[in-house]
């Protein structure tokens, strides 16, 4: 359903994001943001996904400053790997990936003509939520336990944009307390907390929890027909 085509930042930095298209004209586009295994096929699913329920779904190589063509899996030493690229881009300069986020949601709005939600998981997640807070021409975020955004600095960011976020119960990445003090620095965000695991939405992990996920999705789809038609 989609391909890939090359975006580039305001720095001038060229690099990759897959693209879906609708069958028809599309509603509004969804800038897809992914884990730390790079724009895998389960990325490429998830865009594909919202393209079927009639966005233009973005997801841009979030870490092609770093590493060019990551597409890996979930076995130890590729969460090694994927962790190891996750520092190696949070430890750029300012603004880092984020300029190459904010390309996505741009072409995403020039191609539709439409609003842009964003969404995205585990890191993408927290990346979502920086977005939702920071970036430009955004209707609606809903990060997936984006790791760390309920400690630090995180919880203190000012909103831009309607965000909503799912969390599982029992995911040892982001400690249950550290949500509830997360839904009370934010009390304009609508919080969801799941019986399930880290990655509860990806149906290529052992993590998986099919009721989670499909709950979850029912629920991003209706927050974004609510805030981008």
């Amino acid at each position: 359903m989609g391909k890939f085509i090359d975006l580039t930042s305001a720095d001038g930095f060229v690099f990759p994001a897959y693209v879906a298209e609708p069958a028809g004209t599309p509603k509004a586009a969804v800038v897809v943001l992914q884990e730390i295994f790079g724009v895998n096929s389960h990325i490429r699913s998830v865009a594909d996904g919202y393209a079927a329920a009639g966005y233009l779904a973005v997801a841009p190589a979030t870490f092609h400053r770093v590493r060019p063509g990551v597409d890996i899996g979930y076995t130890d030493a590729n969460m090694k790997t994927g962790m190891e690229l996750k520092a190696a881009v949070e430890a750029l300069p300012a603004p880092g990936v984020l300029q190459d986020i904010q390309a996505a949601i741009q072409h995403a709005a020039k191609s539709t003509g439409g609003k842009v939600g964003i969404v995205g998981y585990c890191w993408g997640g927290l990346l979502t939520w920086r977005a939702a807070c920071t970036l430009s021409g955004l209707s609606a975020a809903v990060p997936y336990y984006g790791g760390g955004m309920t400690v630090g600095e995180e919880p203190a960011r000012q909103l831009a944009c309607p965000v909503m976020v799912h969390f599982g119960d029992q995911d040892h990445w982001i400690p249950l307390d550290t949500v509830e003090a997360f839904k009370k620095a934010q009390p304009g965000v609508e919080v969801h907390v799941y019986k399930a695991n880290h990655g509860f939405n990806c149906d290529q992990r052992g993590s998986y929890n099919e009721a989670a996920a499909t709950l979850a999705k029912q629920r991003t789809l209706a927050f974004f027909a609510g805030h981008l038609g």
